[in-house]
């Protein structure tokens, strides 16, 4: 890991450095090493991604290319484990993309795409999971003398308050998350909505998909959400690029910065609610099964499991679900009642 000289950032900075530098956090670690996403929990969560395709497939008119992009790819197991629960047809005309700053994984099929970049276009599929999380942001707090922009040293993790924030930040701090007590903070997420747009503004026709940790205007954090993970557990967020370090996402404001970008219409739901509309139910088999057929009562007994584990909300299932789509209506998957 690069060595780092102690001094004043903004967090913004400070992130940039420690998740994506040149000896940064994501181009050095494998993330399922360090914290747990729907993606390693279960291949349950990319059965339901594979529904989600399927009916984008069918509003585009089964065009002869449909693309699906992992935004955040990650180790590629998103992707590889969507290719193996499509429908033939539809795999033969699947371009699978990965967007990874980090190397491409050995085990990744070489039919995916690997790239540091968005595709310039994107007709089909697009799902980012856990990726605006870690877009860098600046974090500032309300002082007697005014709201000021936190610095932190990113050896230490040590903060100190630093100079009002700009005229943008300003502005979307009072539109999403105003501060009215001295010691309340916030995290100014317009670098979230503009990476948010980016992806809507690619999508020539098809579906956008993000889900994270998240919160509304109605119920922002009094402190902020700023968090560190290494080993499987929360850590204090130093950002010497030794750990993850990660902020909840305002998706309400991404979903007004999408619709400015394209998006025709627009979803914002739990991830409980999205894979239970998805066929992921976690109600177990009954005990007849058992007799009947042991092996499947197993199967069906694990899936029931996995489920649970996926729609808790408590956990994965509260995680906010952000579904936008330019030139198509929603899938009725999402909007249908189970």
């Amino acid at each position: 890991m690069e060595s780092l000289v102690s001094g004043w950032l903004t967090w913004r900075t400070a992130m940039e450095r420690a998740l994506y530098g040149e000896d940064g956090f994501y181009r050095r670690e494998r993330p399922a090493e360090h914290f747990r996403t729907s993606v390693h929990a279960s291949p349950r969560f990319a059965a339901a991604i594979a529904r989600l395709l399927v009916e984008v497939d069918a509003l585009l008119g089964h065009p002869d290319r449909l693309d699906v992009v992992d935004i955040g790819a990650g180790s590629g197991r998103l992707l590889a484990n969507i290719l193996a629960r499509v429908p033939p047809d539809l795999d033969a005309r699947l371009v699978p993309t990965a967007v990874e700053l980090a190397p491409r994984p050995a085990d990744v099929p070489s039919r995916i795409t690997w790239r540091p970049d968005l595709p310039a276009t994107i007709t089909g599929l697009a799902v980012a999971n856990e990726w605006l999380d870690n877009v860098p942001l600046d974090v500032v707090e309300r002082t007697p003398e005014g709201i000021r922009t936190v610095l932190v040293d990113p050896v230490s993790g040590t903060e100190r308050p630093g100079p009002p924030p700009s005229d943008e930040d300003h502005g979307w701090l009072e539109q999403w998350w105003p501060l009215s007590e001295p010691g309340d903070r916030a995290e100014i997420g317009h670098p979230r909505c503009a990476a948010w747009a980016a992806v809507i503004g690619r999508l020539s026709a098809g579906l956008a998909l993000a889900v994270d940790y998240s919160h509304s205007r109605e119920s922002r954090p009094v402190y902020g959400t700023l968090t560190g993970y290494r080993d499987g557990a929360t850590v204090p967020a130093v950002p010497d690029g030794s750990c993850d370090v990660t902020a909840h996402v305002a998706l309400d404001a991404c979903l007004v910065a999408g619709r400015r970008a394209g998006a025709t219409s627009s979803l914002l739901t739990t991830q409980r609610d999205a894979l239970r509309a998805l066929g992921l139910s976690g109600t177990r088999p009954p005990l007849d099964l058992a007799h009947q057929d042991p092996r499947a009562y197993v199967a069906a007994l694990c899936h029931a499991g996995e489920d649970a584990e996926l729609t808790d909300p408590t956990g994965l299932g509260g995680f906010g679900w952000l579904t936008q789509t330019v030139a198509l209506p929603l899938p009725t998957c999402l909007t249908q009642t189970n």
